[in-house]
């Protein structure tokens, strides 16, 4: 992040210090973690999965199968050190497995968003996906990254870094490609994704990362109650079935402006063409990088209630906004309890949708002898 923005988002206020995050010492001998590891432990056709729990100094936890790389858990404080899980999600692995288009707390890839009519064409040729959501193709097939085991390089208290090698023509995606992801949990109270993958013919990638958050905490009503900023003056509008109608729109003047911080709720159902498609918030806002690609600011969100907040970082040209319009409350999830509609808000920082087939749009070719690079960061505060 540049030295100078840093200084300015602490000048707003939009950094702020976690001291009450703090948990005492006594507090600390007892972890936060719900999950019996022995309900993740399996030896499936592509490996041994388990569940790994990370912690920081100041009583963060969370718990992430490798598994789809799926975070299962993750506990943050509120105002008055209260900790509580803010991620959605299931409590043993078969259920991971058993809800295949389920993609709480996972990496999407080899594409996140859409791709329209499942197809595109890279380099002259035409490459067919799987039609897995209407006519169009969403976050890359069922068997995607989120669906498959990820071998562990290194786990430690606060690391745990995973490769997955796509196999050329899973999904209908040319190359194999080669992803290396980390996951740390630092003392900054930085949930920190960092990204690598390498292919060994052209390819498309996009990966994001897919955690429904709800900062009252997981199963706790709607987050309609949440307020939120972002750092975008643009969006992409999208047609009937959410595929970007290939324009840079400005934010002014519309239910998508939140420069300046709104509750979600508050303009939801606007009488607003784009809110009434996607039947809320579902769309890719274009992030204002003044950094030329580094590291910047995306947004914010936080619940005035509980104080309990979260910032998102990222290197990404755009970010999805996702309020959990097609969230039903059916099945039972995590401690029994059900996720009824907008009961999470996904930040997925990533290239915009269907950038494959909308040529003014950055692009998202991958070559060989070319690394692709991201960085998704959370960081959790507390807002008095």
């Amino acid at each position: 992040m540049k030295k100078s923005l840093l200084i300015a988002l602490m000048a707003s206020g939009i950094l702020v210090a976690c001291e009450s995050g703090k948990r005492n010492e006594k507090s600390k001998d007892k972890p936060l973690t719900q999950m019996d590891p022995s309900k993740f432990e399996k030896t499936l056709e592509e490996g041994e999965v388990k569940l790994y729990r990370l912690s920081n100094s100041n009583g963060l936890e969370m718990t992430v199968t490798n598994f789809g790389a799926r975070v299962v858990e993750l506990f943050t404080p509120d105002k008055n050190g209260n900790f509580e899980d803010i991620v959605l999600g299931y409590d043993n692995l078969d259920d991971y497995i058993n809800h295949a288009n389920s993609y709480y707390g996972a990496p999407i890839g080899r594409y996140g968003n859409r791709i329209a009519g499942a197809k595109f064409t890279l380099q002259g040729k035409e490459y067919e996906l799987e039609a897995n959501n209407g006519p169009n193709n969403l976050h890359g097939w069922p068997g995607g990254y989120h669906n498959v085991v990820w071998e562990v390089l290194e786990a430690t208290d606060q690391k745990l870094a995973m490769k997955y090698i796509s196999e050329d023509g899973h999904g209908g995606f040319p190359g194999t490609l080669t992803v290396y992801m980390t996951y740390s949990l630092t003392d900054d109270n930085e949930f920190k994704i960092e990204y690598e993958a390498e292919t060994d013919k052209p390819t498309i990638v996009n990966l994001t990362h897919h955690s429904f958050f709800n900062l009252n905490g997981h199963g706790e009503g709607d987050v309609l109650n949440h307020k939120m900023q972002l750092n975008a003056d643009h969006y992409t509008p999208v047609n009937e079935v959410l595929i970007p109608l290939g324009e840079i729109a400005p934010v002014e003047g519309t239910p998508m402006d939140f420069r300046e911080p709104f509750l979600v709720g508050e303009r939801i159902a606007h009488d607003f063409d784009q809110l009434k498609i996607a039947g809320g918030y579902d769309h890719n806002w274009v992030l204002n990088n003044d950094a030329e690609g580094g590291t910047i600011w995306a947004g914010s969100v936080w619940v005035p209630e509980n104080g309990r907040k979260m910032e998102v970082y990222t290197d990404q040209p755009g970010m999805q906004v996702y309020t959990g319009n097609f969230m039903d409350g059916k099945g039972k999830s995590k401690a029994g309890k059900t996720y009824g509609k907008r009961g999470a808000i996904c930040f997925e920082t990533q290239h915009f949708p269907d950038s494959p087939n909308q040529p003014d749009f950055p692009s998202v070719e991958l070559n060989p002898g070319e690394t692709y690079e991201h960085l998704c960061i959370y960081k959790f505060t507390v807002e008095d």
